[in-house]
């Protein structure tokens, strides 16, 4: 399974442009907004799960943050940053792996992710995920997830997603997190079409 998703990420990047997929966010507003809010310091360790080839870690550096690192299970994805960010690439923390079986030789204060967990539609995948952040987050690290929304798309990319109401979230990670915040966003898509998206903030309760 993990060698089909990466197949299938890397085909992505191969034949569109980063600004040609439905989720690229010129300006990623709503992330920036609850990572600020999370109150983390510029200096903490902070992770962006599935950013391959988003423009959240040109934001983050903008910013001050000092230690970012981005995970993607493709490398072309992460390619296409290093090449737009250029020396600024060298500040950052590249690192490629399905999410899954991502075995961290840190603990991160915070854990953002908007391209992922909607792409597990098995429950072991999803359970994989959680059991990594758990290992992976600082105590009382925060979590700040976007998924597809209750009226997102029912596919992406080609692929099956789930799509989640905040009451689905809690059953799924209310042992270990406690929720902050939520709100429901309406994401443009580069074609002019319309994606709800479902934005959370959680902090680890261990």
């Amino acid at each position: 399974m993990s060698s089909d998703r990466k197949t299938h990420w890397q085909q992505v990047y191969d034949e569109k442009e980063p600004n040609e997929v439905s989720w690229y966010q010129p300006v990623p507003e709503k992330s920036l907004q609850l990572i600020r809010a999370t109150g983390v310091a510029r200096t903490d360790p902070v992770l962006d799960a599935g950013g391959g080839a988003s423009t959240l870690v040109d934001y983050l550096l903008d910013e001050g943050y000092a230690d970012i690192s981005v995970l993607d299970i493709s490398g072309k994805a992460l390619a296409r940053s290093r090449s737009r960010l250029g020396d600024a690439a060298a500040a950052v923390n590249w690192i490629e792996s399905d999410v899954t079986e991502f075995e961290s030789a840190r603990r991160y204060a915070l854990w953002h992710d908007r391209a992922v967990f909607h792409f597990l539609t098995e429950s072991a995948d999803r359970d994989k995920y959680i059991d990594v952040i758990c290992r992976a987050l600082q105590p009382r690290g925060y979590f700040v997830l976007a998924t597809f929304g209750p009226q997102g798309p029912e596919r992406c990319s080609g692929l099956e997603i789930r799509r989640y109401g905040i009451e689905q979230l809690q059953a799924l990670l209310g042992a270990s997190f406690e929720l902050q915040s939520h709100e429901l966003d309406s994401h443009e898509t580069p074609m002019g079409s319309r994606q709800q998206f479902l934005y959370s903030s959680w902090q680890l309760l261990i």
